[in-house]
């Protein structure tokens, strides 16, 4: 039975609206889904969440590239509080697994302005032990260094931890530094696996 359980934040503790953002700046549902995969594609993104922009510059530079699209991806960029979606449910899980015994950290790739906007009044914030963010090391995952820093920062032992997240990749990179993983796929998914090991516990 692991002992650290390890939590992106992205479509884990957080759910996100995208499209719903997009569609706010006036476009289709079609178009957002277009104009989201621009954004989150370009290896802009990657400099975002690896702390090497910030959002001004990303904005200027999106708005280069993207000529066509800039105003939709201005409104995008500075909107970040529209995004994210409460899992209330999630959080009480969270509270019950710290009292069933486990310890909880945190791994995720994100922006230093988005990620102080997306976290700083989630209650969820308080049953976590520690945490690595991709800006702060300068590294996103799926990249081994940044799951290292994590075990070396809290003397974590690979085999004891289980590390859930949203993406094949990131499952694959922390299986690639010894560290089990569940690609959740739902809200419903995660509710699932954390009651499981609540109950593991005993």
């Amino acid at each position: 039975m692991p002992k650290n359980i390890i939590f992106d934040v992205g479509e884990i503790l957080l759910g996100y609206r995208w499209e719903y953002v997009l569609e706010v700046s006036g476009l289709s549902v079609e178009e957002g889904k277009r104009v989201r995969k621009l954004i989150f594609q370009d290896p802009l993104w990657y400099e975002l969440d690896a702390g090497n922009i910030m959002l001004d510059e990303a904005r200027t530079l999106y708005r280069e590239r993207y000529p066509k699209e800039a105003d939709s991806i201005a409104f995008f960029l500075q909107h970040p509080e529209m995004m994210p979606i409460a899992r209330e449910r999630v959080w009480k899980l969270l509270k019950d697994m710290k009292a069933a015994g486990y310890k909880v950290y945190v791994l995720s790739n994100y922006g230093k302005e988005l990620f102080a906007l997306h976290v700083k009044d989630a209650p969820f914030w308080e049953d976590v032990d520690g945490a690595v963010i991709s800006y702060e090391v300068h590294v996103c995952k799926p990249d081994a260094r940044i799951y290292e820093t994590l075990l070396e920062k809290y003397g974590l032992d690979p085999e004891d931890c289980v590390f859930y997240d949203d993406r094949p990749e990131n499952i694959e990179g922390a299986g690639a530094c010894g560290i089990a993983g569940v690609c959740i796929e739902s809200e419903e998914a995660l509710l699932a696996e954390m009651e499981r090991l609540i109950e593991e516990a005993g």
